[in-house]
């Protein structure tokens, strides 16, 4: 556009001023077309640097978005951070505590296994073999490390509630009676932690537990059908029903 009007200036001029030669026209056209391309040229290297400087605008005003994304979130681990560390203090002061416990405690429960193990020695001999598995399980936990104190105890408790229970329970169970040629195969009758008694399965022979003497009597033929009809019960194979069996308790002599 402009080349065409500088032309047609030149031609005016051309037209006007004889004076004007030819070739300064064909010149003065060859320059105003090279500064025609130089603007052109310009425009476009102005306009490549507004599309860059644009793109530069934008990349800053994501990053800027970014870093004050990543402030608030440095600030909230911070904060995350601060809180963690006062939960590990409170823990490490419930550990110190813990450890005291345990130092105070420990000693206690070994104590209520070794009770349990004279209270079992010195009790009627029922269940020998599972009241033992029971006991040597419970010493064998203890000195154990990886085992929390609090399952420990919970174990103690156990034995001692099991061993409470058979104190109100009727239990019957076949085992063996004697050793050597004098072993036999009978009927065991448990009444609570009161009385232990036996009897063959024929019913020939029955007896209980003296625990005055700590050894086992027999007794009279007449103590049979009772003993036959309380294992019976105890079997469930009968309803519940009185029991008439014989008890014998240990004398206790009080001192004045």
């Amino acid at each position: 556009m402009q080349a065409t009007t500088l032309r047609s200036l030149l031609f005016c001029c051309a037209v006007v001023s004889p004076i004007v030669s030819a070739a300064t026209l064909e010149q003065a056209l060859s320059e105003s077309e090279k500064l025609s391309h130089t603007a052109q040229s310009s425009q476009k290297r102005i306009e490549r640097l507004d599309d860059a400087s644009q793109a530069m605008l934008e990349e800053y005003s994501s990053t800027l978005a970014k870093a004050k994304a990543l402030e608030g979130y440095n600030e909230q681990v911070g904060e995350l951070i601060a809180a963690q560390h006062q939960e590990l203090l409170s823990y490490q002061e419930q550990l110190d505590a813990l450890q005291e416990t345990e130092a105070a405690v420990m000693p206690q429960m070994r104590r209520m296994v070794e009770v349990l193990a004279e209270f079992i020695q010195a009790d009627v001999p029922f269940l020998p073999m599972e009241r033992t598995d029971r006991l040597a399980a419970l010493q064998e936990l203890m000195p154990r490390a990886d085992v929390s104190m609090a399952e420990k105890y919970r174990r103690i408790l156990e034995a001692y509630q099991i061993e409470s229970d058979y104190g109100y329970t009727l239990e019957a169970w076949r085992g063996e009676l004697g050793e050597g040629t004098d072993q036999r195969s009978v009927e065991f009758l448990r009444v609570g932690r009161v009385m232990l008694y036996y009897q063959t399965p024929n019913g020939h022979e029955s007896g209980y537990w003296n625990a005055q003497t700590q050894n086992w009597q027999a007794l009279d033929s007449s103590v049979r059908r009772p003993l036959q009809k309380a294992i019976a019960i105890a079997r469930q194979q009968k309803s519940a029903d009185w029991l008439d069996l014989p008890i014998k308790t240990l004398a206790l002599e009080v001192q004045p």
